[in-house]
């Protein structure tokens, strides 16, 4: 196969039948237990096996997703993207539907920075197991999805979204360079899909904020106002995984001890980005999970991993004015934060949203009809502040 070239491009996909076996990884076989584990922590999580109304369509993008990494396998980057990367669009034909990924050389590199091996990459998404799925209590009529691992994210998005995705990729590129510890989500690939010759519909694939998700105990979508941000918490007992927002956060505290200055400060550096984007109405995911007693104190799980993955690709910039900090020995280390009694997931996410003239609409009515209280849309500037004064405010 050639290798890929710039600008738009339609080739017919290889099957992953013709392939490696999907479900293998590097991480090699699961046994028995694995699998015992793997079902405990998928509580309150849905499959999305044969009968489901969504299994189509998830069997396509599995599909679509293993002929598309198969191509950043066989043509590995060879050095930072170029103009040209963040513009291409692969379209892969399979039989029924097209797969399309949108700069794709541009997150093959990303990935690669940040340490994820394309092969595990190709066997959580690909054919090897169901996509799950979860109730959401977000208000947008985005589809949201898991891998079967629930180390990946899956999410619909509108064809606005997307293009302001992909306009600002090359500075979150930037940024991320910058600050190799920063709290954004880690965004590792858009696509679109058409089934015969419908609509195209768009999804973008992230890091999980909240993984290892096994013993997560509470989860929370933090905007910094009040507004429609009440979720009715699920019954005492219940499997069901809910994200609870502020309103259900109130009069508890993040209790971080020492870490709580470094946190305040990359909210700082993260939120004046997506000013400078002009990007409102993004949230700050968390989740707790306590620790264990030998978890505890100085030192016991903290490293200072000085790994490609999370030491970033050479920058300009002087160390202290990255922000590093001390990561724990973890997977998913840059979004977990260890207080003295208890671990934090954090990741910033839903960086989509620019505020342009619908929103400065929707501004102007939220003003009419909320005197008095604090909603979603605001400008950039005032929405970045607020969200950090949040975040002084419950921390400790």
């Amino acid at each position: 196969m050639a290798a890929p070239s710039p600008g738009p491009r339609e080739v017919l996909a290889p099957s992953p039948e013709a392939g490696c076996r999907p479900a293998t990884s590097t991480s090699g076989r699961r046994g028995l237990l694995w699998r015992l584990r793997d079902k405990q922590a998928r509580l309150g999580l849905f499959e999305i096996g044969p009968g489901h109304e969504l299994h189509q369509l998830t069997c396509m993008m599995q599909a679509g997703l293993w002929a598309a990494t198969q191509v950043s396998m066989d043509h590995p980057p060879t050095g930072p993207p170029t103009e040209e990367d963040f513009s291409e669009v692969l379209t892969q034909v399979h039989e029924g539907f097209e797969l399309g990924t949108l700069a794709g050389p541009a997150f093959a590199w990303l990935r690669h920075s940040l340490g994820l091996a394309e092969g595990d990459y190709q066997a959580a998404l690909g054919p090897g197991g169901p996509y799950l799925q979860f109730l959401s209590t977000s208000k947008s009529k985005a589809s949201f999805f898991l891998s079967h691992d629930q180390r990946f994210f899956l999410k619909t998005q509108r064809r606005r979204e997307v293009r302001a995705l992909l306009a600002h990729l090359p500075r979150y590129v930037q940024h991320l360079q910058r600050h190799p510890h920063s709290l954004l989500a880690r965004l590792l690939g858009v696509h679109s899909l058409r089934v015969a010759r419908g609509k195209k519909k768009f999804f973008i694939i992230m890091q999980s904020v909240f993984y290892p998700a096994g013993r997560i105990s509470e989860r929370y979508d933090i905007k910094g106002c009040e507004v429609s941000r009440w979720v009715e918490p699920a019954p005492e007992g219940s499997p069901l995984v809910l994200v609870l927002k502020d309103l259900n956060f109130q009069g508890k505290t993040i209790d971080l001890g020492p870490q709580r200055s470094w946190l305040l400060h990359q909210m700082e550096l993260d939120t004046a980005f997506l000013r400078e984007l002009n990007v409102l109405d993004y949230s700050l995911l968390m989740a707790f999970q306590r620790l264990h007693e030998d978890e505890r104190g100085p030192g016991s799980s903290l490293i200072f991993r000085t790994a490609r993955s999370v030491r970033g690709v050479q920058s300009p910039e002087e160390p202290g004015s990255q922000n590093r900090r001390l990561l724990p020995d973890s997977p998913n280390a840059l979004h977990i934060l260890d207080g003295p009694e208890q671990r934090y997931f954090l990741g910033l996410v839903d960086l989509s949203t620019v505020y342009g003239l619908r929103k400065r609409l929707e501004h102007l009515w939220k003003t009419l009809r909320y005197p008095g209280r604090t909603f979603s849309t605001v400008s950039p500037a005032r929405y970045a502040r607020r969200l950090c004064q949040w975040v002084e405010a419950h921390t400790e």
